[in-house]
């Protein structure tokens, strides 16, 4: 039999599968939710499960229903509750569980909010193991309770005494949702961002009360230090648009963008409007043609507006594709430039000061990329010259572009998602993850030595030093951040001293740098397991003393105990499971109130005696620590 014609018969009506929607979603939840994960990331699902229910709260209040929603977060599970005009009693079930379903396809009952297309909670439903709605309308209410989108109970309509709204209790699928966790940076960063794009909006988790009384302006003022800006935030409303902007003293562009309360980290045509419509404001305030790189390098700015209909390129919407602002009306290039033109103009006109401080910053700009020029011509003969693809980079198939297109495209968004580089010392640490990686998502790069303390220098060291540049060249931000080639930079060196100043000295590099990239979740450390506990029947591998204790009582009888100094020291085939789907990484989070250059200048300056006592404190609550667990 021809080869052809065995395919033919392996492919018959049996290979045909109608699915259901909650079987489609539970088999592909990438096209609904974005990546899975474990919570490490700020755009893992079990974020993107809790904003899809949040999201229908505050298109709520936008319609004028609701002052406030109040979540709380236990353990594994999630409540949300709004006050707003609560779900239609004969729907409560229809509405999360049946696709293309919903009011938004009404444009009347909702005229510009984020979720359009009936899905959200019908994912939250399907990949839940627990999903129980709740809707108080006018006197009475209705409960529908679900497991992983099949219906279990429909309550009857009762009496209540609630104010109108809805409750919403949920527990993502743990067969799903591996080992997932809550990070609370990336939380209190979700419900400040809802806040400041719907001033006076009261907002409450596990007790903690978030509000904002000017919008983007109190964005830029908790992401910036005022003592770095060169002039003060200007901050600027229209009907439909907000904007919010100043600058800094540190490298690269930072921006906030938004559609209809929805955070657009992936930017769009609105942000695109933005960068060009800044430009050309300034170019002809200032009646001269300045490079666009330096108008816009070290400005920190935020803008939300509000469309019809909004277009995102995927369900999870973090970038926008809508190039009008409503059917028919005007594109979104003339609103945003035309708002900028007008009332940014007006600003700098009335504020001679702040326009001068901006003139300032520009041209320090322009007098550091022309100082650069030359360097970076050499830089980059000398990086072509060292082969980085093949002496320093391990490359993966997949980057994170976020271009993909064709039937296939949700699927390679995915993988783009999950692109990592490991940022390792030596050749030894290297050679173990490289033999262990995925080749189609993870590429590892090599560091040789102990990088510069780059503290204090400016960004032409980046150039001068070998290593420095090379890693710059291998993420593709020599010309910003928007080239990054991989979503997830993981540093990955060894539990020792030198290891812990090597992973320091990279951290530097990143903030001293390029800020963007912490800011935006994109830096993690890698955890290694400390110890392997084993016995004949069993191994364990242990990330701290405390789980190493744990797993000595469980296997008991003397286990054989090793303790790994270097990532060299962890043969590939267990390493393949440390960096597999239930990888630990620890993300790089900027908390509220820490700013890049007192944070440096504390740990990497030259305040030897305050760092010095602040090392002797915390190494005597880890010795109390240790003895604690000893006693135990």
């Amino acid at each position: 039999m021809a080869k052809d014609e065995k395919n033919l018969f392996d492919y018959t009506e049996e290979n045909i599968r109608s699915l259901d929607w909650k079987e489609h979603i539970r088999l592909r939840p990438g096209m609904y939710i974005g990546k899975l994960g474990d919570g490490s990331s700020p755009d893992d699902g079990v974020y993107v499960l809790l904003k899809e229910v949040i999201d229908n709260c505050i298109d709520e209040h936008t319609m004028g229903y609701g002052k406030q929603i109040d979540v709380s977060i236990e353990s594994k599970s999630i409540t949300v509750r709004d006050y707003g005009r609560g779900i239609p009693l004969g729907k409560v079930v229809d509405v999360v569980s049946k696709m293309n379903t919903g009011a938004k396809y009404d444009s009347k009952a909702f005229q510009k909010s984020v979720g359009l297309n009936g899905v959200g909670t019908k994912a939250v439903n399907a990949l839940s193991t627990i999903f129980k709605v709740t809707a108080f309308r006018e006197g009475k209410e209705k409960t529908a309770e679900f497991s992983r989108g099949e219906l279990l109970k429909e309550h009857k309509e009762t009496k209540t005494t609630e104010s109108n709204g809805t409750l919403v209790h949920f527990t993502p699928d743990e067969s799903i949702f591996k080992n997932y966790h809550f990070v609370q940076e990336y939380l209190d960063n979700q419900f400040w961002n809802y806040c400041y794009l719907n001033a006076g909006l009261i907002m409450n988790l596990n007790g903690k009360k978030y509000v904002s009384k000017n919008g983007l302006l109190d964005l830029l003022q908790r992401k910036t230090n005022e003592d770095e800006l060169r002039y003060p935030i200007i901050h600027l409303k229209g009907n439909d648009i907000e904007v919010a902007l100043s600058h800094e003293n540190t490298y690269g562009e930072e921006y906030y963008s938004f559609v209809n309360g929805q955070f657009t980290t992936q930017g769009g045509t609105h942000l695109a409007a933005f960068r060009e419509g800044y430009t050309k404001t300034i170019r002809e305030f200032f009646k001269k043609d300045y490079d666009a790189a330096d108008i816009r390098g070290s400005i920190c700015a935020a803008i939300a507006v509000r469309v019809q209909e909004p277009v995102f390129e995927s369900q999870t919407k973090t970038k926008l594709g809508s190039l009008n602002v409503s059917e028919g009306g005007e594109s979104m290039k003339n609103f945003v430039g035309n708002f900028l033109l007008k009332e940014l103009d007006n600003y700098l006109h009335k504020n001679p000061a702040t326009a001068e401080a901006l003139k300032k910053r520009i041209e320090q700009n322009e007098r550091e990329r022309k100082e650069l020029a030359g360097i970076k011509k050499l830089a980059n003969e000398r990086a072509k010259k060292a082969n980085l693809h093949n002496k320093k980079l391990r490359d993966c198939k997949y980057h994170y572009n976020e271009e993909a297109t064709g039937k296939d495209k949700e699927a390679i968004l995915e993988k783009q998602r999950e692109s990592t580089i490991f940022i390792t010392e030596g050749d030894s640490a290297s050679g173990s993850i490289t033999k262990a990686r995925d080749v189609n998502t993870q590429a590892v790069f090599s560091l040789r030595g102990k990088p510069l303390n780059s503290f204090g220098l400016t960004k032409k060291v980046v150039y001068e030093n070998e290593e420095f540049n090379l890693l710059q060249h291998a993420l593709n931000i020599e010309e910003g951040y928007e080239g990054l080639r991989y979503n997830n930079i993981v540093i990955a060196t060894d539990a020792d001293v030198d290891g812990m100043h090597i992973r320091l000295l990279t951290m530097t590099f990143f903030l001293q740098f390029f800020p963007d990239l912490v800011k935006n979740g994109h830096i993690y450390i890698l955890e290694t397991p400390l110890f392997r506990v084993r016995n004949k029947q069993e191994t364990i591998y242990c990330y701290s003393e405390t789980e190493k204790n744990t797993a000595i009582k469980k296997l008991g009888a003397k286990p054989e105990i090793t303790r790994f100094k270097g990532l060299g020291e962890i043969s590939p085939d267990e390493f393949a499971s440390f960096i597999g789907p239930e990888m630990r990484k620890a993300p790089v989070i900027m908390e509220q109130g820490d700013h890049i250059q007192q944070l440096l200048e504390y740990y990497m300056g030259k305040n030897t005696p305050q760092r010095q006592e602040f090392i002797i404190q915390n190494l005597k609550v880890e010795i109390d620590l240790a003895e604690e667990q000893a006693v135990v």
